[in-house]
């Protein structure tokens, strides 16, 4: 006998600690890393490359296998790929305890980001699958990303605690109780996989190969415009070849008998209004971001810690913004949620690209919608999509979503790095810097921004657009 769907969040608190646990490793792994750069630096010897290589690895491989796991859980059973990728997760994660090597590290990095890709898309589609209610849907999946969030913003802080009484070790060690946890929720709290509820075509080795490989290029080439400038022959030649992979990508998913993604239905009005509206977020955030970081610290002057303190209100908005989620899609209907909200992400850009050399307070303004927009098409985007879809898609759906968020997020950084590399004349770490080069920096963050806000803003014009088709 089927089982009936739960009626609220309580009856289904099993499940939603597992699929949150999912998610916080995720958030939790890209932010815990990062503030013990300099110490794995010292104790492994490793480059300024290798280093790179070592947050990186996880990112690409993460990235780059979503959309192929996302295939295989809505194949073979998104409950049962899940479960084995938090297997992997907790293996990999003990494993840090013999590293020795930079080397070694960036392995066990690629392992965890392959155990990312199996569970992440997971983790929204199954909350996506769990009730039936619109409404249950938006509050699941606000408490799941309100705990992933959680962790990204702690992680750093943590992270440095944990540094301070133990090895750096320790840090990737914490996954073990998370996937454990996570394994618990997922496996008492979620029923197995009904097989008339999977897709059951072959999967496209093919497809799944060049949208790896596509993913991966599109994921590389923004380190290496950041690295190397708008002149950099091989960020240029990485950009030309995931642009090639991804045309000979569809024209394989046009003519595969069974493709690995159906075209057809990325092209439904919810689902590609969704993805644009993501698309557009992760641009706005990660180019903030990355901006901000160098105007509070290298244009201003402020230390690490007050520009932490600086970045305090996206932070805030993030966490304790889930409140708001579920009153605002109530009063305005999920459609015109996720415009809305993509809406005031551009604001946010355009506000920080025109007024953001004017002072730190139209700068907060900036952080305050871009990270409350982002608040909330992170949710209702992500239902959309899914609601979009067939039941037997959903997975690849939300391993489609995350994808798009993580290719956008790198194009967001690259085109505010290259513009920082074209207008910026020296070194922009260097500890002192002219007059000329502060107002080349200040004509970088207004061109950047604003360049960032054309295109975040023609992406949300155009899911707008799509989202008005019947």
């Amino acid at each position: 006998m089927t089982q009936a769907p739960p009626r609220s969040l309580r009856e289904a608190w099993p499940a939603l600690a597992g699929l949150s646990a999912v998610f916080l490793f995720e958030m939790l792994d890209t932010s815990i890393l990062t503030v013990a750069l300099p110490t794995i630096g010292r104790d492994l010897h490793a480059s300024t490359t290798a280093l790179q290589w070592a947050t990186g690895a996880y990112t690409v491989v993460f990235g780059g296998l979503m959309l192929a796991f996302g295939a295989v859980a809505d194949r073979f059973g998104r409950r049962r790929v899940m479960l084995a990728g938090l297997v992997l997760l907790g293996a990999a994660s003990l494993a840090t305890a013999l590293v020795a090597s930079v080397g070694q590290l960036i392995a066990v990095r690629a392992v965890m980001g392959v155990a990312a890709a199996m569970t992440t898309p997971g983790s929204m589609a199954l909350a996506f699958r769990l009730f039936e209610e619109d409404r249950l849907r938006v509050r699941a999946m606000t408490l799941i990303s309100t705990v992933g969030l959680a962790g990204l913003a702690v992680g750093p802080t943590a992270g440095g605690f944990v540094l301070a009484v133990a090895p750096w070790q320790a840090l990737l060690l914490v996954n073990v109780p998370i996937a454990a946890l996570a394994f618990a929720g997922v496996r008492s709290g979620i029923a197995a996989d009904d097989a008339a509820g999977l897709h059951r075509a072959p999967v496209d080795v093919a497809g799944a190969l060049l949208g790896t490989a596509t993913i991966v290029l599109a994921l590389v080439a923004p380190t290496l415009f950041v690295g190397g400038g708008a002149g950099s022959w091989g960020a240029w030649a990485a950009t030309a070849a995931a642009v090639a992979g991804a045309v000979l990508f569809v024209l394989r998913e046009r003519s595969a008998r069974h493709p690995l993604l159906d075209l057809g239905l990325v092209t439904r009005p919810l689902v590609s209004s969704g993805l644009a509206f993501k698309a557009a977020a992760g641009l706005a955030t990660a180019g903030l971001g990355y901006l901000v970081t160098l105007h509070l610290q290298l244009a201003w002057g402020w230390s690490p810690g007050l520009a932490a303190l600086g970045m305090l209100p996206q932070v805030v908005v993030l966490v304790a913004g889930g409140a708001l989620v579920d009153p605002f899609v109530r009063r305005v209907g999920l459609e015109r949620a996720a415009w809305l909200s993509a809406a005031a992400v551009v604001c946010g850009l355009g506000v920080y690209g025109l007024l953001g050399r004017s002072g730190y307070g139209w700068v907060a303004v900036a952080l305050v919608l871009v990270a409350a927009g982002m608040r909330v098409v992170g949710v209702v985007a992500g239902v959309n999509v899914l609601r979009g879809l067939p039941e037997e898609r959903t997975t690849v759906g939300a391993a489609l979503t995350d994808t798009v968020t993580q290719v956008a997020s790198g194009a967001g950084i690259a085109v505010a790095g290259t513009v920082l590399a074209a207008l910026f004349a020296g070194d922009v770490a260097a500890p002192s810097w002219t007059a000329r080069q502060a107002a080349q920096f200040q004509d970088a963050v207004t061109v950047g921004g604003l360049a960032l806000t054309a295109l975040s803003a023609a992406l949300v014009g155009w899911g707008f657009a799509r989202a008005r088709r019947p």
